[in-house]
C-alpha cells in the first residue's frame, strides 16, 4: 500500500486539499492501493475558508514509495513561514518520498530549499513573488504543473486535480488515470504544460459513455488492433453508431484516435535506449516494424529511428 501524506497548514485552502484527496481516494476503486494520512503539527488547523479540521496526526517518517502533498495556503501567510517543518519535508525528500505542492504551497517547499535549482510553479497571482523571494528556484510560467526529479509543484486550485492524476498515471498507468478522470467528471491531462497536446488531454470533453468506454479500452490496450466490431461490442453499440458517436463527441475518427494514441506510446517507449524499433512496433500494436514507419512518416514525416534521435536529445538530463 501507498502511503500519501498530506501535511495540512494554518489556512490551508480547501480545494486544494480536497481536490488531490478525492483523485486518489477514486484511484482506490479501480485497482489502485493509497493510503491518506492527514499530518500537522498541531490536532487542529482552521482552513482558510473558516472551516476547522480535527484530529489530525502527528508527522511521521517518509520515504521510498511514499508521497507527501503540501496543498496552498492564503498568500497573506507567505511572509510568515516559520511554523512550516522544513527539516522534516527535507528528511522525507532526502529519504526518497516524492513531494508535491498545490499553489502556494511552492513557497513551503522554497521555504524548506527543496526548490533550489530546480524547476516549479504556483498561482499566477503570485509567480513573481516567488522568484523575487527564491531566487534559486527555476519558476516557470503558465504551465499546469512541473515534474523535476521527485519533487513537483502544481498552479493551484483545480490544477492540483491534474498533477494528482498525472501522479496515478506514473503509479498505475494511463487507464486507471482516465478511469479516475472519468469518475470526477474532468478531462484528463497528461503533460504538465499548458502547450501540451496529448492523447489523454485531447478528445475527452464529452459525455458519452459508450466512446469514453472505447477511449479507455484502446489507452488501456495500445498493444491490440481490435476491430471495429470489438470496439461496438465495448460500446454496445452497433458499428455504424459507434462510428457516428465517436466522430460527433470527439472530432476524429475512430482510426485517427487511435493512429495518435499509438504515436504517444511510441513517443514514451523510444525514449528507452534498450528498446528497439520492432520492440516499440509490437508494444503498440503493430505486426511489425514497418507498419510504425508508415505511421511515422506519413504523420511525422520521419522515421522511428530519426524521431527517437530527437527525443533523446530533447530529454531532461
Amino acid at each position: 500500500m501507498s502511503r500519501v501524506i498530506f501535511l495540512i497548514l494554518p489556512h490551508v485552502h480547501a480545494l486544494d486539499l480536497a481536490g488531490p484527496v478525492q483523485v486518489f481516494y477514486e484511484a482506490n476503486g479501480f485497482g489502485a492501493d493509497y493510503r491518506h494520512q492527514f499530518c500537522a503539527t498541531e490536532p487542529r488547523v482552521r482552513m482558510a475558508q473558516g472551516l476547522t479540521i480535527a484530529d489530525l496526526e502527528p508527522l511521521p517518517a517518509a520515504g521510498v514509495g511514499e508521497t507527501v502533498v503540501i496543498p496552498g495556503v492564503d498568500s497573506s501567510t507567505l511572509d510568515h513561514l516559520e511554523h512550516v517543518p522544513s527539516s522534516w519535508l527535507r528528511d522525507a525528500h532526502q529519504a526518497g518520498a516524492r513531494i508535491a505542492s498545490i499553489c502556494s504551497g511552492a513557497f513551503v517547499l522554497a521555504h524548506a530549499g527543496l526548490l533550489d535549482g530546480r524547476e516549479c510553479t504556483t498561482h499566477w497571482k503570485v509567480t513573481e513573488r516567488l522568484e523575487r523571494h527564491y531566487p534559486a528556484a527555476r519558476v516557470l510560467r503558465n504551465r499546469l504543473f512541473v515534474k523535476d526529479g521527485k519533487v513537483i509543484t502544481s498552479a493551484g486550485v483545480a490544477s492540483g486535480i491534474d498533477m494528482a492524476l498525472s501522479l496515478v498515471e506514473d503509479d498505475f498507468g494511463p487507464r486507471t488515470a482516465a478511469q479516475v478522470a472519468r469518475e470526477i467528471v474532468v478531462y484528463l491531462r497528461r503533460e504538465g504544460s499548458s502547450e501540451q497536446s496529448s492523447i489523454y488531454l485531447k478528445h475527452r470533453t464529452h459525455m458519452h459513455a459508450g466512446v469514453h468506454r472505447v477511449q479507455d479500452w484502446l489507452i488501456g490496450h495500445p498493444d491490440r488492433s481490435p476491430s471495429i466490431e470489438d470496439l461496438a461490442r465495448i460500446a454496445v453499440m452497433s458499428r455504424r453508431n459507434l462510428t457516428r458517436a465517436f466522430r460527433r463527441a470527439t472530432g476524429v475518427t475512430l482510426k485517427q484516435f487511435s493512429n495518435e494514441l499509438k504515436l504517444e506510446v511510441a513517443a514514451n517507449l523510444l525514449h528507452d535506449p534498450d528498446m528497439s524499433i520492432e520492440s516499440v512496433a509490437s508494444r503498440c500494436g503493430f505486426r511489425d516494424a514497418r507498419q510504425l514507419r508508415r505511421l511515422c512518416r506519413g504523420t511525422l514525416g520521419i522515421s522511428p529511428s530519426v524521431w527517437k534521435d530527437q527525443l533523446e536529445r530533447r530529454a531532461p538530463r
